[in-house]
C-alpha cells in the first residue's frame, strides 16, 4: 500500500521548511502567494491529507460530540437529532450517537465510551430509569462539558435546554375545563423524571385557578410502556368519580391509552377524552388523536443544547462558574381532526 505523503516531503520537494509548508497550507498571511499557490497545488497533486490526530493534539480538540438520546425510534428524538447535526454540522463538528434504550447501565457505558473516544463534549436525554447520575458526574475530571435537554436530572450545577411543561400543563387542563370536564384524571411518567414533577405542578395549579379540589387518586404513573400504561388507564376506571378526560404524559402514552378505553368499549371523545405531549405529526394519521397536545419543539431544543455545548467549548472560563438553564414556551396545539 501506497504511503500518504507528509508535510515533510512536500517541503523537500519544493526546498522550502516543514513549517513554510505548514503555514502555507493553512493560508498563513506570512506565506506569498506563489508559495503557497506551489505548495497547495504540489500538496493536490499528491494526494496529501493532513494529519487529523496531530491536528486534534495541537487544538486539545477532536470536533466531535457525543449525543446519548433514549430512543431514536421516537419521533421527538428523531426531530432533536436533526436539530443537532445541524448545527453540529454548521460549526465543522461531527456528532457520535448512542441510544441508552432506557436503561441506566448502558447509558454509563455510553458515555464511558464516548469518554474514552474523547468527545469534546456531550449532549444528553436521560433514560427513564436513570436514578445515578455519577457517571456524568465523573466527566468533570476530564474537562468534558454536559447539556441536557427535555429529559434532565434533578441536580442543581447543570446546563440545559427544556420545555416549560408546567405551563404546557395548566394550558393543557385548561383546555379541558373549558370543554366542560371537571373529572380530569393524569397518567404521567416516571415520578424521578424532572419533566414528570413539573406536570403535576401543572396540573395542581390549573385546578386551584379554577378553585377544584385535587384528588390524589386522578394523578397516577406510567412506566411509558403500553402494559405501564394499561395499568394506569385500569387504575382511572375504576374510580368511583367517573374520569372524562385524561392528560397523557406523551402521544405514545394517549395512543395506549386510547387504545385501551376502546377495548372496554369506551366512545373516544364522547365517554372520555385525551390530551397529552409532543405533538407528533403521526397523531394525524391516527383514528383517535387527542383533542390536543402540547408542542415541546424537540428542533429547537436539539439546536439551542448544540449552541449551548459549543459556547462552553469555546469558552476560555471554568465551565461551572456559571450555568445555562434555557426554559423554552410550551404551546398547546389544538387538533383540528
Amino acid at each position: 500500500m501506497a504511503k500518504l505523503p507528509t508535510i515533510k516531503e512536500i517541503a523537500k520537494r519544493l526546498h522550502v521548511s516543514p513549517s513554510t509548508v505548514s503555514r502555507a497550507l493553512h493560508d498563513h498571511y506570512s506565506i506569498g502567494l506563489k508559495t503557497k499557490t506551489m505548495v497547495q497545488q504540489l500538496a493536490k497533486e499528491l494526494g496529501y491529507e493532513p494529519n487529523q490526530t496531530a491536528i486534534f493534539f495541537q487544538q486539545n480538540k477532536t470536533f466531535t460530540i457525543g449525543v446519548i438520546l433514549p430512543e431514536l425510534s421516537e419521533a421527538f428524538f428523531s426531530t432533536a437529532i436533526s436539530g443537532i447535526e445541524d448545527t453540529a454540522h454548521k460549526n465543522k463538528y461531527t456528532v457520535l450517537l448512542g441510544q441508552s434504550h432506557d436503561d441506566e447501565d448502558r447509558e454509563k457505558t455510553i458515555v464511558e465510551t464516548m469518554k474514552n473516544h474523547r468527545v469534546d463534549g456531550l449532549i444528553v436525554s436521560l433514560a427513564k430509569n436513570t436514578v445515578n447520575y455519577a457517571h456524568f458526574e465523573m466527566l468533570k475530571k476530564y474537562n468534558i462539558p454536559v447539556v441536557f435537554f427535555d429529559r434532565i436530572p434533578k441536580l442543581p450545577n447543570i446546563h440545559y435546554v427544556a420545555c416549560n411543561m408546567e405551563s404546557g400543563t395548566i394550558q393543557a387542563v385548561d383546555f379541558l375545563l373549558a370543554k366542560g370536564h371537571r373529572i380530569i384524571g393524569m397518567i404521567n411518567g416516571p415520578d424521578k423524571l424532572f419533566a414528570s414533577q413539573e406536570r403535576v405542578k401543572g396540573y395542581m395549579n390549573a385546578l386551584h385557578k379554577k378553585r377544584l379540589k385535587y384528588d390524589p387518586n386522578l394523578l397516577v404513573s406510567s412506566n411509558l410502556t403500553r402494559a405501564g400504561t394499561h395499568a394506569a388507564m385500569a387504575q382511572l376506571l375504576s374510580l368511583k368519580r367517573k374520569v372524562t378526560a385524561i392528560v397523557a404524559f406523551n402521544d405514545y402514552v394517549a395512543l395506549d391509552a386510547v387504545q385501551y378505553a376502546r377495548e372496554k368499549k369506551l366512545k373516544i371523545n364522547k365517554d372520555i377524552a385525551f390530551v397529552s405531549y409532543a405533538n407528533l405529526p403521526l397523531s394525524n394519521y391516527t383514528a383517535f388523536p387527542p383533542l390536543a397536545s402540547v408542542e415541546q419543539f424537540p428542533y429547537l431544543q436539539g439546536q439551542k443544547a448544540t449552541e449551548t455545548l459549543l459556547e462552553l467549548l469555546d469558552s476560555k472560563e471554568d465551565k461551572s462558574s456559571a450555568y445555562y438553564k434555557i426554559i423554552l414556551d410550551s404551546q398547546l396545539v389544538v387538533n383540528k381532526y
